[in-house]
């Protein structure tokens, strides 16, 4: 029997939606029927894009009767509110990482998909990458002995990318530890079982005209015994790209020649307003640029990763795993990804449609943003914090 498409519609069209065009444009399970954004370019380019209808609110879309999914895709302040219109609706839902920035609205969130019987996911994440699952087998496979420590490192430019004004204010989510950390910590997470008992961290806030913490690093312990040491900046200087041989956190080639671009074409726009440039270059905008082609591209990753067993030291690549044994190291490969992101819509089609488990719940993106708060906490307040809303790898 052929599986019937899943019905998709998407609310808000900015970057988290761009990113995952490719996925949403190629995937052969999906229907895109409906979009929402307030800005109208952004409304216009998706009809053309899709032959979809538009809405200028998320409400209006979760009345459309011919949706049956969302992908949440908007700010993360107001993932909360959309995931509620969603639920009253009878919506299931896809929501970007973190799935919102308070722990309580995270609950909200996942009581009333459950009182209305829906699917509520998190994603997507690097959680999801071919080459974190298939390190996360080879660990539970045993065949390695125990996990003991897991380390963990990546630098970008994110912190000098076009931004709007709450994207730099952490109590609006703004910052990295929302928008990056809970792809780091979701990976070690997944890695170790999921069960992070505690954690003690600092953050750097390095540029005080950015306004929020734009680095930290953070020591978590596990049920179990294991830890990570986990470490993120993204103040534009060393790129941790150059050591996942100059591919980019997309799985495309990157030009190392280009060191500093980001930060200076926001220093030549300066005189402009910040969120004008950045709706300049967003989906729909006089300088949008398309993603780059699918062809070509390899796995997706998060920086360096080094998982450390007893009897090997696991690395995630962006062509397979490679395995530091006892006696000789080598790669295994993966497969080039056919649809970039794909394992998102995979497990919420499975899930949906199909009624199968899912592994990245409510619950579980829930306890990876306890840890992205308690790295905040922990730094404020100088100490250890203790977690109470784990959730175990499935």
């Amino acid at each position: 029997m052929t599986e019937r498409p899943l019905r998709l519609g998407v609310i808000g069209l900015s970057r988290g939606f761009v990113l995952m065009l490719p996925t949403l444009s190629m995937h052969p399970k999906l229907k895109i029927v409906a979009g929402a954004d307030p800005r109208p370019e952004a409304r216009a380019r998706f009809a053309a894009d899709f032959g979809a209808r538009t809405y200028d609110s998320a409400e209006a879309l979760c009345r459309d009767p011919e949706v049956e999914a969302v992908y949440i895709a908007s700010p993360h302040q107001v993932h909360a509110e959309n995931a509620l219109a969603a639920a009253k609706a009878g919506k299931h839902m896809l929501v970007e990482k973190p799935l919102a920035i308070t722990l309580d609205d995270c609950q909200a969130m996942i009581e009333a998909a459950k009182r209305a019987g829906v699917r509520l996911l998190a994603g997507p994440s690097h959680g999801y990458d071919a080459p974190v699952v298939e390190t996360r087998k080879l660990i539970a496979s045993g065949a390695f002995g125990r996990l003991g420590l897991i380390t963990a490192a990546q630098y970008t430019d994110f912190m000098y990318r076009p931004r709007r004004p709450e994207e730099l204010v952490t109590a609006q989510g703004g910052g990295v530890v929302f928008s990056q950390g809970a792809h780091q910590i979701e990976i070690v997470r997944m890695l170790a079982g999921g069960m992070a008992k505690s954690v003690r961290a600092a953050t750097a806030d390095l540029d005080p005209r950015r306004g929020s913490e734009g680095a930290y690093t953070a020591f978590l312990s596990f049920a179990g015994g294991a830890a990570a040491t986990i470490t993120y900046s993204g103040y534009n200087h060393f790129d941790s790209d150059e050591l996942c041989g100059w591919i980019s956190e997309a799985g495309t080639k990157k030009d190392p020649e280009r060191y500093g671009a980001v930060r200076r074409a926001l220093a030549t726009a300066a005189a402009r307003d910040e969120g004008a440039l950045k709706m300049d270059r967003g989906y729909g905008g006089a300088n949008y640029v398309p993603p780059p082609p699918v062809e070509g591209r390899v796995h997706e990753h998060f920086g360096f990763l080094v998982a450390s067993c007893e009897r090997a030291d696991l690395r995630p690549l962006p062509h397979g795993v490679m395995v530091y044994g006892d006696e000789e190291r080598q790669l295994r490969p993966l497969a080039k990804p056919d649809i970039p992101r794909r394992g998102a819509i995979d497990e919420l089609y499975d899930t949906v449609v199909l009624g199968k488990p899912a592994v990245h719940t409510g619950e579980w993106a829930m306890a990876t943003l306890e840890v992205c708060l308690a790295i905040l906490r922990s730094a404020a307040e100088g100490r250890e914090i203790e977690l109470r809303h784990q959730a175990p790898a499935a």
